[in-house]
């Protein structure tokens, strides 16, 4: 899943009475720096690059992180895992099953897509380069009377290329106030240099605090900037960062394709201007603390020469629209010259966009989506309209597929869909999120008394979580008035045993450890399922993490207190970890968890307290300010490769709908 960015802890003793401490204060365990932070806000992992081996995915290690609500994301390897699901995602498009799931999905005879041609001519661009100017799709939609898939083929035309000329570097260019000056002038055009990482007065043989090669560009209107560092020699494992006028990050990009170490982006900016394209190497930590100093690197970083290719022009995009219905779901690929999707609402408002960015590995066995091109995106739409879908690339043939469906418990196919919460399984085969297959997990009620709760009161909380997910699942989803229908019963296996298994019932374990599961994670989901078109999913929640003694930002015993109504808090946050888990099971990816919106679907590794267990203003949980967290619209986690806003809320919804 390559991308390009625009703006396990156990505790010993688990089954002790042993009572958790009762100091509050600051979170220890955020292992995060400030850089590294700032990084996985551009989509740049900080986690060693395991080289997609089988050790580095073991989910002892590495679980997958599009899946796991991780405690501590700074060792997630989204490179190896990208890789995988890269190549997952083509086998799954070539595989004979999606024409049996696209004939449930439509409840008849899957018809062949229509065929629809750009009608801007050849060689020519802006007559559909913009939301406004998009070229409908007539025959497009999930009516009785419209086809629900099309293949559109057009092209990205070429514009005049810019001329090209070498440049050199001279040391030190570690900043901003010292980047070479790359003299392209407004109107557009292309530099080439080779240089080198490591020969700056920071590289390893000087201070080692890391050598930053930066080059001004000055940008026109209408003029995107590019930069490349493919090309041999390419030996050097770099990053792309383009800084604005103001030193701040707009841009990122590492590993254009797996198996090469050169990076790539391309970058429109809302306005012309002075920008900055910084050239690094890879590390744990690869960004200046200020761009404007060259010594304020944190040092390891990979060093050695790279080929650099930075260029200011005018590229193509073409715009389409389709007629969407409230609660549809579209898939879209794209092959050839185009490299990004994204879709906007009808107001023009951007939805989920991508470049060379493919999860479509993690949908269930049972979706008709699509998956396997340069890029896949997925959306629910929330209102009726012409939306858009963009497509960008650099220059060339391209061919994209759109393809429509209404959600997968809608209909004549639909029932009530159960959420079955099992809190005391006994045996649970782990293989489903990769695990080592059956182990036996320690019941929900061993852990309560770690939040120093009598485990008398063991039922009682177990309640309030199955309330609590009620809550989030059901009434909250219908209070939204997204979709009027809202579908979906939360029970207690302990009540219910003999809907284990069966058609319909999604299984949500609370309950176990890492060390039991061999999952280092606090929880994990089977499928991330846009439509959910996969109705017999399964989670887990693992309890050691949360019930850990107070100090890390994953314990609940960090924000507990004298003042804490613990049984409160503690069956509010484990029903949000509940909800964030089959949340990703009906269709919600991870949003980010740095931004000043929490959101359900929030990922792991920083900000647990506020983000999703509710803790107020106070900093201490179970009190009157806690807040209510819910599934509300959110940026797409940065690191994961999606841009643009995910309204979870709508997801949700339809991901139930009863009609």
């Amino acid at each position: 899943m390559r991308r390009s960015i625009m703006a396990a802890t156990g505790i010993a003793g688990v089954l002790g009475l042993t009572m958790p401490a009762m100091a509050v204060g600051a979170a220890e365990g955020d292992a995060l720096t400030p850089t590294q932070q700032s990084a996985l806000d551009l989509g740049l992992q900080v986690a060693p690059k395991g080289g997609g081996g089988a050790a580095s995915l073991s989910p002892a290690v590495n679980p997958n992180p599009y899946l796991a609500n991780l405690p501590d994301i700074s060792s997630a390897d989204y490179w190896s895992w990208n890789k995988k699901m890269d190549a997952a995602a083509a086998k799954r498009a070539d595989s004979a099953k999606l024409a049996a799931n696209r004939q449930a999905a439509l409840a008849a005879p899957s018809v062949p897509p229509f065929v629809y041609d750009e009608q801007e001519p050849a060689g020519v661009v802006g007559t559909n380069d913009s939301h406004p100017d998009a070229e409908p799709i007539d025959g497009f939609g999930t009516a009785a009377t419209r086809n629900q898939r099309v293949r559109i083929l057009g092209e990205l035309a070429a514009t005049a290329a810019p001329a090209t000329r070498a440049i050199t570097t001279t040391e030190d260019q570690g900043s901003i106030p010292l980047a070479t000056d790359a003299a392209i002038p407004a109107t557009g055009g292309r530099v080439t240099t080779t240089s080198v990482l490591g020969d700056g007065p920071h590289g390893s043989a000087g201070t080692g605090s890391n050598d930053f090669d930066f080059y001004e560009v000055e940008l026109g209107a209408g003029r995107t900037l590019t930069a490349s560092t493919i090309g041999s020699p390419s030996t050097t494992d770099t990053i792309l960062v383009v800084f604005d006028a103001a030193g701040e990050p707009v841009a990122a990009n590492d590993d254009a394709s797996f198996g090469v170490l050169a990076s790539q982006l391309s970058y429109k900016p809302p306005a012309p201007g002075t920008f900055y394209v910084m050239v690094g190497g890879y590390s744990s930590d690869p960004l200046p603390a200020d761009p404007n100093d060259s010594g304020s690197g944190s040092g390891g970083a990979d060093e050695g020469n790279y080929n650099l290719a930075v260029a200011s022009q005018q590229l193509d995009a073409d715009f389409y629209s389709v007629r969407l219905r409230p609660g549809d779901t579209i898939g879209a690929t794209s092959g050839g010259g185009a490299t990004g999707l994204t879709v906007r609402t009808p107001a023009g408002e951007q939805r989920v966009g991508g470049i060379e960015t493919d999860a479509s590995s993690l949908y269930p066995p049972t979706s008709p989506l699509p998956g396997g091109g340069n890029t896949t995106i997925a959306y629910v739409a929330e209102e009726a309209g012409w939306y858009s879908v963009e497509v960008s690339g650099l220059v060339g043939d391209y061919e994209v597929t759109v393809e429509g469906y209404r959600p997968g418990t809608q209909g004549d196919r639909g029932r009530t869909q159960t959420v079955l919460l099992d809190f005391a399984p006994g045996r649970v085969n782990t293989g489903t999120w990769g695990g080592p297959g059956v182990r036996s997990v320690s019941p929900f009620a061993s852990f309560v008394p770690l939040w120093g709760i009598p485990r008398a009161s063991a039922r009682q909380v177990e309640n309030k979580v199955l309330a609590g997910v009620k809550a989030n699942l059901d009434a909250e989803l219908e209070a939204g008035g997204l979709n009027p229908n809202v579908n979906v019963e939360v029970l207690n296996a302990r009540t219910n045993p003999e809907l284990i298994g069966q058609e319909n019932v999604s299984h949500i374990y609370v309950a176990g450890t890492i060390a039991e599961s061999g999952i280092s994670t606090i929880g994990i989901a089977q499928y991330i399922d846009p439509g959910n078109y996969g109705h017999q999913d399964e989670a887990i929640v693992l309890l050691d993490v949360l019930s850990a003694p107070a100090g890390p930002a994953s314990s609940l015993n960090t924000f507990m207190t004298a003042a804490s109504d613990r049984v409160k808090f503690v069956s509010a946050a484990v029903s949000n970890v509940v909800a964030h888990e089959v949340g990703h099971t009906i269709g919600n990816y991870h949003t980010d968890n740095a931004d000043e919106v929490g959101n359900m679907m929030d990922s792991g590794g920083a900000n647990f307290a506020t983000n999703l267990y509710g803790v107020g203003p106070d900093g201490i949980g179970g009190t009157a300010d806690d807040a209510n967290v819910a599934f509300v619209t959110d940026t797409y986690a940065p690191v994961e490769g999606f841009t643009g806003l995910e309204n979870t809320l709508n997801v949700s919804a339809w991901a139930y709908s009863g009609r």
